[in-house]
């Protein structure tokens, strides 16, 4: 798919400069030199100015409360980018996330941070950042997502520890290595002719439908996921697959795999444990909804693949 890369997260060019990761004094020394920036995340919430990822210098005031050394994301034109977790900062004023939502919209700012800093949910702001802020914002997010929820090594319980520039775990009581983990997701364009199969979760807003999705098995190709998601959640049965484009979404940590497929069967048996409900549109109506015209199906998110893959589906430019 020639436009696979300009989907949201779809990748900048970013030099990761892994090479750097294991030279603890290079770093350091990339730290010390007044050139580095490192970006703020509080609760999974980055940090933003207007919409672009907001940036803070080493021994910044907002960084008091940062839990671990900061992780080295890369060089952007040659300045070294970082991303420190300083969720344990509690906010004296402003709203409490609400628990359990399909979006926070909450808004928490920092009283050492100017007052159009705000930190706030990505999904809210990642169509409208530049293609390097996006990548930088979304590995950030994802890794410091990681050293969250894999504090303690999973070989023996004990606590890890941060090491390689934030993209190892080491365990000292046991010895093992523990490096992040990205969950491969198929989400397909389902197609039938002139109309496609769309489905919606419980808890979705009223009126959002999107591509189906879901989690590769151990041992399965991405092909055989595809048919098998598509037939537990809606009964169709697909025949041909093929891979379009793929997009990182960190919402914590997956690899969004968008592939298209060919159902060979029209009739839809929807399984309640899986999704809430399925349904068939026809090319002009999801061009509808894309421009916010539809009378019952929502535009879809912006930044997300499946409003990327429904688009160029409208304008027939999947190859």
């Amino acid at each position: 798919m020639r436009k696979a890369e300009t989907v949201t997260f779809g990748g900048s060019g970013l030099d990761r400069a892994a090479w750097l990761r294991g030279k603890a004094e290079d770093l350091s020394a990339h730290m010390t030199d007044g050139s580095a920036c490192i970006l703020p995340i509080w609760r999974g919430k980055p940090l933003f100015a207007s919409h672009a990822a907001a940036w803070v210098a080493r021994g910044h005031p907002v960084l008091e409360t940062a839990a671990e050394t900061p992780v080295f994301l890369g060089l952007d034109e040659g300045q070294a980018r970082f991303a420190a977790d300083i969720s344990a900062w509690e906010p004296e004023t402003g709203d409490t996330p609400p628990a359990g939502v399909f979006f926070d919209p909450t808004e928490q700012r920092h009283p050492a941070l100017p007052d159009d800093y705000r930190f706030a949910e990505l999904r809210g702001v990642m169509a409208d950042l530049t293609p390097r802020d996006a990548e930088l914002v979304a590995t950030a997010k994802a890794i410091l997502g990681w050293h969250r929820s894999h504090r303690f090594c999973s070989a023996c319980g004990q606590p890890s520890a941060v090491a390689d520039g934030g993209w190892q775990r080491r365990c000292a009581t046991c010895g093992t290595f523990h490096f992040p983990r990205t969950d491969p997701v198929v989400i397909m364009l389902i197609t039938r002719g002139n109309k496609t199969l769309l489905g919606r979760s419980p808890g979705w807003p009223e009126g959002m439908y999107s591509c189906l999705a879901g989690f590769v098995e151990p041992g399965e190709s991405l092909e055989a996921a595809v048919r098998r998601e598509v037939a537990e959640e809606t009964g169709v049965r697909v025949g041909p697959v093929r891979y379009l484009a793929s997009q990182p979404w960190p919402y914590p940590s997956s690899l969004m795999i968008g592939c298209t497929g060919e159902a060979v069967t029209d009739e839809i048996t929807v399984d309640p444990h899986e999704i809430e409900d399925a349904i068939w549109v026809s090319r002009e109506d999801v061009a509808l909804a894309l421009s916010g015209e539809h009378p019952t199906i929502r535009r879809p998110r912006n930044g997300a693949i499946a409003g990327f893959l429904l688009a160029n589906w409208v304008a027939d430019r999947l190859d």
